[in-house]
This record gives C-alpha cells, sequence and structure tokens, in this order.
C-alpha cells in the first residue's frame, strides 16, 4: 500500500514538472539576455548564505548553553 502511494506520487510530479517544463519563462529570457539574471542570482546566493550563516551561529549559541 505504503509503494503503490509512493509511486503514484513520484510519477504525479515528474508529470507536473514535464507538463511546466515545456513552455519558456519570458520574463527570464529577457532577463538574461540584459545579463540582470546575474544580479538576481547574485542576491539570492547572499541571502541563503546570511540565513546559512545565522543558523550556525545560533546552533553554536544552542550546543554551548546546553553544555552548561
Amino acid at each position: 500500500m505504503k509503494v503503490k502511494l509512493t509511486l503514484i506520487s513520484i510519477v504525479l510530479c515528474l508529470i507536473t514538472v514535464l507538463s511546466y517544463g515545456q513552455s519558456g519563462v519570458e520574463m527570464a529570457d529577457v532577463m538574461r539576455s540584459n545579463g540582470k539574471i546575474y544580479v538576481v542570482v547574485a542576491v539570492v546566493t547572499i541571502i541563503m548564505l546570511g540565513i546559512l550563516v545565522y543558523l550556525i551561529t545560533i546552533d553554536r549559541k544552542l550546543t554551548s548553553i546546553e553544555k552548561s
């Protein structure tokens, strides 16, 4: 039962991805041609790195509190 449900979920996800993957995104094409897509990628990367550093510092603080 669980295997069937998992297989059905995987098939539905693949169908969804394949159906949306056929159409191009016009905004991304325009931004790529203007070179602005790299700015967007850089900003998203910086934000994600900031969140990662913040989570690591919180984890270190919590482990030091737990030890004491």
